[in-house]
């Protein structure tokens, strides 16, 4: 189910930890009706299960520019306390760790982890448990957060403890780990970020290549085809549902009939494709 993508000097490694029916559409797309679903269940395929699930892969992408090699997003991780969460509760797997393995690396091979925002299913693989205590996963990375969604989630954290904060952000700060950016931030000319907030506070996109877009990570702007095809359809758990959306048609509007290729965060495999337009709305279409 991984695959790597080679575009100019840059690679781009999928790396998937889990793919499964993860929630009822309708549940997880609160404003998406019976009959819209209907409408769409012929194309969507894959990416509905025969529960009406949402099918959502779990996955990161490592970037290797002539500069640095990026790990962007570090997806669920391994022994953490997520017991409201299918699949995530203390999980032992090795898939992600295989998973570099199987494209040459290993997590000392990672410089920067860079977390797109601060969900859990984003931050997990920053942290591995040693001997009781989370500890950094990647011995030598940089691990960059943005300033303001670190300030928003950790307010939120002290108001009322967040799991994922305690287990895969805040060790990184106490490490002295952690980078703090803006969301318009530019590592270096290969890779730079796009404020996309919405869903969280202070989220953002990642753009790849050298002086030009040759690809973007969405990050989770986008969650589901279904929100491609319509864009207005925001996720129960998105931090301002009207932005969220309205950043997406914008995000879809800016990339659409380019030669960008979309790398999304939970689109079922092959989760990358190009932009194009559909109607009202878009379709990411997934690339030989």
């Amino acid at each position: 189910m991984n695959s790597t993508i080679r575009i100019g000097d840059i690679t781009i490694h999928r790396i998937v930890e889990k793919q499964y029916g993860f929630a009822p559409a309708r549940e997880f797309l609160p404003t998406l009706t019976a009959e819209v679903l209907e409408e769409n269940r012929a194309w969507l395929g894959a990416a509905l299960d025969a529960a009406d699930r949402l099918v959502l892969c779990f996955q990161s992408y490592v970037v290797r520019t002539p500069h640095h090699t990026v790990l962007v997003d570090s997806c669920i991780g391994n022994d953490k306390e997520r017991p409201t969460r299918l699949g995530w509760h203390r999980k032992t797997d090795t898939a992600f760790i295989d998973g570099l393995a199987a494209v040459g690396l290993g997590v000392e091979d990672i410089d920067i982890v860079m977390c797109t925002h601060l969900h859990g299913d984003h931050v997990g693989w920053n942290t591995r448990l040693e001997n009781g205590r989370w500890v950094p996963t990647f011995p030598r990375a940089r691990y960059l957060f943005s300033a303001r969604e670190l300030d928003y989630w950790s307010g939120e954290h002290t108001r009322s403890p967040l799991v994922a904060m305690e287990d895969s952000v805040l060790p990184i700060v106490a490490a002295r780990r952690a980078d703090l950016i803006t969301s318009d931030h530019a590592l270096n000319d290969h890779v730079r970020l796009l404020p996309t907030p919405g869903h969280t506070p202070d989220h953002f996109a990642v753009r790849l290549g050298h002086g030009r877009d040759d690809a973007v990570i969405t990050g989770d702007l986008l969650h589901s085809p279904l929100q491609a095809r319509i864009p207005e359809l925001s996720m129960g758990s998105d931090f301002n549902p009207a932005l969220a959306a309205l950043t997406r048609r914008s995000f879809l509007e800016r990339y659409c009939d380019t030669p960008t290729l979309c790398c999304t965060a939970h689109f079922p495999a092959p989760s990358v494709g190009h932009l194009k337009r559909w109607g009202n709305g878009f379709r990411c279409e997934a690339t030989a």
